[in-house]
C-alpha cells in the first residue's frame, strides 16, 4: 500500500518511530545546510498562545532560534494564536494585555517586523475559513487519537472536550498551510502534529486537484528539529506558566534573584554537572551555560564546594547579565502600546494578503468561484 493512502492514524504513529525520527534528524541537518547556502527557498511558520508571559524556557527552547533563522534570511511568520487560547478555557482572560506583552518580548529579543511577519488568528479571516474544507478531509476517529488532542485533553482535567479542542490539529494545519510554509521548527514531540498537516495537504490535492498542474496547492511542510536544550522550571519539573516555576523574560533583576534563590537543588555541597543523577542542579548549571555560552561542567568545576548558594549566585549573575539589554529594550517597548499595536496591525495586513491569495486558490481548486 502506498504512503498516500495510508490511514492518517498509521502515519501519525509511524512518524514517531525510531527509523522515521532518524530520517527526520538527517533531513533537518540537510535543511540547515541549505539555509546556510540559500535561505530564500524556505518559509517558516511558528507561534505561541498568549496565555501568559513568555519565559526563559520559551526563549532558549524556540525564541532565540527564530531570531537566528530570521537573521539567516529565512522568510518567517509568527502567529500570536489568540483563538487557540479558548481551546481549553472558558474565556479569553486579559487577552489584550497578554498580546501586548508577547509583542514586547518578540521585539525585545530581536525579531524584526521588517523581516518577520507577526499576526493574530482573529484578524486573518481567510486563514480561519480554510478550516471548513480542511475539516472535511479528516475523520472524528483520527482527531480523537491525535497525540496533541489527547495531551491537551489530559491537561484540562477531564473537562468536556470542546469542538475547538477536538479540531485543534486541523486549526494548526490551517496555520501552516494558509501561508504555504514549507518548514516548521518543532521538537520531537510535535512531529505527529506536523504529520497531520501533511495529511491534510495531501488529501486536499487528491480530492480537489490543482490550480497549477505542475504543483499541488499546498506544499508538504517539513520539520526543522530543534536542537535547543529543554530548560526545567525552578522546582525541577517542566517549566510552565501554570505551575508558577518560571522566570519570565520581562522580570526585573531583583525578582529573578529571589526566584532563583528558591530554586530546588540537593543536599550535596560539591557542585557537579550530572543531568541523570542531579537534574535540578544540572538544570541550573545548563541555564548558566546557555546565558554565558559556556560548558555547564566547566561552570560546575569553578563553583566546586560552593554548594547551592554558590550555584544560585552564579546562575543569577549569568541570567541577569544576559537578559539586561533585552529587558531594557522590553521596558521601552512596553511603555509604548501604540507602537506595539501598529507593528501587529502591519503584520496582520501582510498575513491577510497571503491568506486571501491562498483562499482564492482553494476556491478555484474546489470549483467555488462564482
Amino acid at each position: 500500500m502506498s504512503e498516500d493512502v495510508l490511514d492518517a492514524g498509521d502515519q501519525l504513529a509511524s512518524s514517531t518511530s525510531e527509523a522515521s525520527l532518524r530520517r527526520t534528524e538527517a533531513r533537518s541537518a540537510e535543511i540547515e545546510a541549505a539555509i546556510a547556502t540559500d535561505p530564500s527557498s524556505f518559509r517558516i511558520m511558528t507561534g505561541d498562545r498568549p496565555t501568559g508571559n513568555l519565559h526563559l524556557g520559551h526563549y532558549f527552547g524556540s525564541l532565540a532560534n527564530r531570531v537566528r533563522l530570521q537573521d539567516a534570511g529565512v522568510d518567517t511568520l509568527i502567529l500570536v494564536a489568540d483563538y487557540q487560547v479558548i481551546t481549553d478555557r472558558d474565556g479569553t482572560g486579559p487577552i489584550l494585555e497578554r498580546v501586548l506583552s508577547m509583542m514586547a518580548d518578540y521585539l525585545a529579543i530581536g525579531l524584526d517586523p521588517s523581516r518577520t511577519t507577526i499576526y493574530t488568528h482573529s484578524m486573518v479571516p481567510a486563514l480561519n475559513q480554510l478550516l471548513l474544507p480542511f475539516l472535511s478531509l479528516v475523520t472524528d476517529a483520527e482527531l480523537r487519537r491525535n497525540p496533541t488532542v489527547k495531551a491537551e485533553l489530559e491537561a484540562t482535567g477531564d473537562r468536556p472536550m470542546s469542538g475547538l479542542l477536538l479540531t485543534y490539529p486541523v486549526h494548526q494545519a490551517a496555520d501552516i498551510l494558509f501561508c504555504k510554509a514549507n518548514l516548521v521548527p518543532v521538537g520531537k514531540d510535535q512531529l505527529p502534529h506536523l504529520e497531520q498537516t501533511r495529511v491534510v495537504a495531501r488529501r486536499f490535492d487528491e480530492r480537489y486537484g490543482r490550480v497549477d498542474p505542475s504543483r499541488p496547492v499546498f506544499p508538504q511542510a517539513e520539520a526543522l528539529l530543534s536542537k535547543a536544550a529543554s530548560v526545567l522550571g525552578l522546582d525541577g519539573t517542566k517549566m510552565s506558566k501554570t505551575k508558577g516555576n518560571v522566570i519570565e523574560i520581562g522580570m526585573d533583576a531583583d525578582t529573578t534573584a529571589k526566584l532563583i534563590k528558591r530554586a530546588v537543588t540537593d543536599s550535596h555541597r560539591l557542585i557537579t554537572y550530572d543531568p541523570v543523577n542531579r537534574p535540578e542542579v544540572s538544570n541550573l548549571l545548563m541555564l548558566a551555560g546557555l546565558c554565558t555560552d559556556r560548558d555547564p561542567a566547566e561552570i560546575a568545576a569553578e563553583i566546586g564546594n560552593g554548594g547551592g548558594g554558590g550555584l544560585k549566585k552564579a546562575v543569577t549573575e549569568a541570567v541577569n547579565e544576559y537578559f539586561a539589554p533585552i529587558r531594557a529594550r522590553r521596558n521601552e517597548l512596553a511603555a509604548d502600546p501604540g507602537y506595539l499595536l501598529s507593528v501587529l496591525r502591519e503584520g496582520n495586513a501582510k498575513a491577510n494578503v497571503i491568506a486571501d491569495a491562498t483562499l482564492e486558490e482553494v476556491r478555484t481548486a474546489m470549483g467555488m468561484r462564482y
